[in-house]
Order: C-alpha cells, then structure tokens, then sequence
C-alpha cells in the first residue's frame, strides 16, 4: 500500500529504528549548532538593548525584517527541494545553487535601490543606508542555505558546526566590538554581512560545497516545487515581519525599539528548538514516506517535544519578563508584550513542527492555505490594534498564532497524520503541571528578591529544576522511548 496507507513493507521497523536513531543524533549535534549561533545572537540583542537608544535599536529592526524578507524571497522554498528529490541530489542541490544565488543578486540590486523610498514609508528613513549595506550579504545567504539544504537531506547536521555556528561567533564578536567602540546600529549590519559573507567560505572547508550547476529536469522540479511552496514562504516571511511594518509606520522607530526587543527574546526558543526539531523532522518524514512508513507515530513524537522543550523555555520568559529593566528602565514598556508573545511563541512551534509533517506528504497547497489563514488574521488584527500599543500588537499576534492551530490539526487530521487528540491533550496537561510546579516557587522567589541580578537568577535556575524535574516525572515513557532512538 501507499505511504499514506496501511501495511509496513520487509524491514518496515528496522528503517523506523535506524532513522529513529539517526534523527535523535541529528536533534542532538544540530542542537549545538543553534546553542552556538543562537546564543551569539542573544549576546548581540543584550548588548545592543545596553548601548542602543529604542529609536536606534527600531531602526537597526526595520532594516533587519526588510532583508530577512529577501532572503526568503531568493530561496522560496527551493532548499526543501533538495531534502525531498529522488533525482541525484548534488545536481539538483547545483541547480539551487544557481536559481537561488542569481535571484540574490537581483534582490540586493533591487533593495539597495528601493531602500530610500521603503524606509521613508516605514516611518524610518535613516535606516535607508543600513538596509542597503545588508542587502549586499543576500547572495552569499543563498550559497549557505544551499549547502545546509543538501546536509539536512543526510541528517549530517554535524559538519554545520563550523559554517553556522563559525560565521555566527564571528558576527556576533564583530557586532559586539563594533557597538562597544560606539559604532551604533552600523555595528549589528556590519556583524550581519560579516556572518553572511563567512557562511558558505567555512562551509566549503567543512567539505560542503556545492558547485553551480544547470540540469533541465532539476530546474522543472524546483519550479514545480516553487509554485505553491514559493508564495507559502514569502508569506511566512511575511507573518514573521507584518507587525515591524505595521509598528513602523503607525507608532515610529521607538515603539519599534521597545517591541523588538520582546519579540527578539520570544523568538530564542522557537529558532533554538522548533528550527532545530523542524529541520530534523522533514528530512526524517520524507524519508519515511519514501520508504512506505506512516507518518503518525513520528508526527507525535516531535509535537510533544517541541511541547515540552519550548513550553518550559517560554515560561521562562513570561514568569522572568519583568527583569527586562535590569537592561535599563527605557526598557520597562517592553515586559507585557514579551508575556504574550511567550504565548505567541508556544503556538508558532507547534505549527512548525505540523507544518513539516504537512509539506512532507505533499499536501503544499494545504499549507499554503493554512498561512495565507494566518497571514489575513494577523494583518486584520494589526489593521484594527496597532494604533493600541504594542502590547495589543503582542496580543493579535497570540492569537492569531493559536486560532490556526486547530485548522492546522484538523488539516493534519485528514491526512492522517495527526497526533490523536486524547494524547495531544494528555501531553498538554502535563506541560502545564510541570509549568506550575516550576513556577509558583520562582515567582514567590522573585518577589522576595526583587528586580536584581542575582534573584533574577535564583529565580530562573529554581524553575528550571521545577519545570524539569515534574517534566522527567510526568514524561518518563516518552524518555524511555527517545533513548531506544525509535520512530514506531
């Protein structure tokens, strides 16, 4: 029968183990590499929330979600194709190569010359010559995606140390030194074409080069793949960056500054674990349609990790949110949003995870349906709240995250794929035991000790212990399984 069907072929479970095994060691060394590059980006939002003013650090922000939205626009969607061909994937990734570093080059002309025009309608036009600095790391952007595209395709997450983890410390150390020598919101573009430039060099020496190529049945594949998967990224893009625009233009660059300090903070988690699991998990489910294998069990296994994981880390970040003056007092008005955005956050991993599972089956234009969904509530939202403050521009973006959730599983549920909603409520309700077992000592610590440094900290460490040890206690099936490696 089908992938999508009933019986398991010869060695059906054997395939389940080994993949099982090799998708835990791929979580694990991909793991490391986000801890690296991650925590080189928090050290840079730290810092720059130090040194910067909020109108400098909105400004900095504005220039960042213009180019980010280009570098989705180059790639959309094409490094999938390499995971998921059953063509010769050093061609097709050659072909990428090609398609994706050209469309960066037309991009970065095209920002450098709109960038004047699209500041000045985003209420920022200083940051004009910092979008048009970024925008020149676009091509080397796409020749690194290209390379970790053909290393998720082999779960080889380890060689991505060196080029990820490599080209983020030197970034963030050039930003870090930059911003210390008063160059202001130069010091972060800087550090981000430094990262950009570095990226696809340090991949090349850790033997993952790719070399241009042009195969006609790749490029058809690619385009094929683009035409529904392309305008699903690009709105993506465009969900992650709508509310900077949207702050931007109504409320100017402080509000800006003071709200993208919570979102960067909200936004760790998700890029730490649910980019790091989502990356593991559709190389790991188009492997196991190719080999005839349901999806279901394993669509399971990664929604509750993804649960667990980012709903201690985001408790964190909601109990904690007040010490956010401990970076300066112009900082306070950012300790509500980062509360809901905590929320926020819980929902957009669990949809990276589903999302996965969805474009994995083929089903693409179910996804993109469920975020172009995503997409209208969050601009009607925005269209309606923004002129609120940016704590109702946090609370439209909770809840638009979490009125798609349902469609998302009931899409999942058609596909039968879907994690059985008698388990997903299950996993739910121990998350929140084990968030309350973590939380109620940390904030009775918290108030005892005050806005401090240090009780921050005995606050932080107390859940930590709180959260985890119920969590080992409420889990421990689902651990015995993670350590056997399997899938079943």
């Amino acid at each position: 029968m089908g992938p999508r069907g009933g019986r398991r072929g010869p060695g059906a479970g054997d395939v389940t183990a080994a993949l099982g095994t090799r998708a835990v060691r791929g979580s694990l060394w991909l793991g490391v590499v986000n801890l690296v590059s991650k925590s080189s980006q928090m050290l840079v939002t730290l810092v720059l929330a130090a040194l910067l003013t909020e109108g400098q650090l909105g400004a900095v922000a504005l220039a960042v979600a213009l180019v980010n939205l280009g570098q989705v626009v180059q790639s959309i969607g094409v490094y999938d194709v390499i995971g998921r061909t059953e063509g010769d994937p050093r061609r097709t990734a050659g072909t990428v190569l090609t398609l994706s570093v050209g469309a960066g080059i037309v991009l970065a002309v095209a920002l450098v010359a709109a960038a004047g025009p699209l500041t000045a309608l985003l209420g920022t036009p200083d940051a004009a010559g910092l979008v048009r600095l970024a925008a020149l790391g676009l091509p080397f952007s796409a020749a690194g995606g290209v390379q970790m595209g053909l290393m998720h395709r082999e779960l080889d997450f380890r060689r991505r140390l060196l080029p990820d983890g490599g080209s983020a410390v030197l970034g963030a150390a050039l930003t870090v030194v930059l911003a210390a020598c008063g160059a202001g919101p130069l010091s972060l573009v800087l550090g981000l074409l430094a990262t950009a430039v570095s990226q696809p060099l340090l991949g090349a020496l850790a033997r993952g080069g790719v070399r241009p190529c042009w195969d006609v049945a790749a490029v058809r594949e690619v385009l094929g793949w683009v035409a529904v998967v392309g305008p699903a990224a690009v709105v993506g893009a465009l969900l992650v960056n709508l509310d900077y625009f949207a702050v931007g233009h109504v409320l100017g660059p402080d509000a800006v500054g003071v709200y993208s300090l919570a979102y960067r903070l909200a936004w760790v988690p998700y890029i730490m674990v649910a980019v790091v699991l989502g990356a593991v998990a559709f190389p790991v489910f188009t492997r196991l349609r190719r080999e005839g294998v349901p999806l279901g069990g394993a669509v399971t296994r990664f929604t509750r990790a993804v649960l667990v994981v980012t709903g201690g880390l985001y408790l964190a970040l909601a109990v904690l949110a007040g010490h956010v003056v401990l970076l300066g007092e112009r900082w306070a008005g950012a300790a509500g949003p980062l509360v809901l955005l905590s929320g926020y956050g819980v929902g957009i991993c669990l949809l990276q995870i589903w999302y996965q599972a969805v474009k994995a089956t083929g089903h693409v234009r179910r996804y993109l349906a469920l975020e172009t969904t995503h997409l209208v509530l969050l601009a009607v939202g925005l269209a309606v709240l923004t002129h609120a403050g940016i704590g109702a521009v946090s609370a439209v973006q909770c809840g638009a995250a979490w009125l798609v959730l349902p469609l998302a599983w009931r899409v999942l549920a058609g596909l039968g794929v879907a994690p059985p909603a008698a388990e997903l409520a299950g996993m739910t309700a121990r998350v929140l035991l084990a968030g309350v077992a973590g939380a109620v000592p940390a904030v009775a610590l918290g108030r005892w000790s005050g806005d401090t440094l240090p009780g921050a900290i005995a606050a932080a460490a107390v859940l930590v212990a709180g959260y985890a040890g119920a969590s080992l206690l409420l889990h421990r099936n689902a651990l015995a399984e993670l350590r056997r490696g399997g899938l079943r």
